[in-house]
């Protein structure tokens, strides 16, 4: 007889086989009959388990922000170090990256993403760290700057495409991209 494998690891190993899928697909073209085989399992685990195609989806990106937030500390007193790390992580992180943008495309014109609460949480807590460590309080316009600063840190990794383009081979230099976005932050901010 086969040992029983646990509900943990047949839910780890559905988050993992889908967090492919979706990055690959996105969640229209993702297709649960991939994830299980990826998985290991039969697909009604997946029903069972996250309820829908959807579900799974979203408990795939909370997972994801939740590992990129565990890694990545609060910008703080130093910004430029927070997008040097952020453009970092994106960079090893690409699934992260598409995830995102299919996020984007999926729930595109709704008001509330699932899992919007807590993300509006862990923003906030990345609002008052960078306006803490800036002697300002928490406000609308360090929001903006903290979208500003994700931004600059995502595009690297979003836009391989237009890196190529207009960098040709020096496109593959992401210590020097790394480098121009720090120096960028730091020249803005001054």
């Amino acid at each position: 007889m086969a040992p029983k494998v646990s509900t943990a690891a047949t839910r780890a190993a559905l988050l993992e086989a889908a967090r492919e899928e979706f990055a690959s697909y996105g969640v229209a073209g993702a297709r649960v009959d991939r994830i299980a085989e990826r998985a290991g399992v039969n697909k009604e685990r997946i029903y069972g388990h996250f309820g829908s195609k959807e579900k799974l989806f979203d408990a795939v990106i909370a997972e994801a922000l939740d590992d990129l937030t565990a890694r990545i500390a609060l910008p703080g007193t130093d910004p430029v170090d927070y997008v040097a790390r952020l453009t970092d992580y994106y960079r090893t992180h690409p699934d992260l990256v598409r995830l995102l943008m299919w996020e984007a495309l999926n729930y595109r014109g709704q008001d509330l993403l699932p899992g919007q609460e807590d993300r509006v949480g862990r923003c906030a807590r990345k609002n008052a760290s960078l306006a803490g460590g800036m002697g300002r309080a928490p406000s609308a316009e360090t929001g903006r700057l903290l979208f500003t600063l994700t931004g600059l840190a995502l595009f690297p990794s979003m836009m391989t495409q237009l890196a190529r383009i207009m960098l040709g081979d020096a496109a593959d230099d992401h210590d020097a991209m790394r480098e121009q976005v720090s120096a960028f932050v730091a020249a803005a901010l001054k």
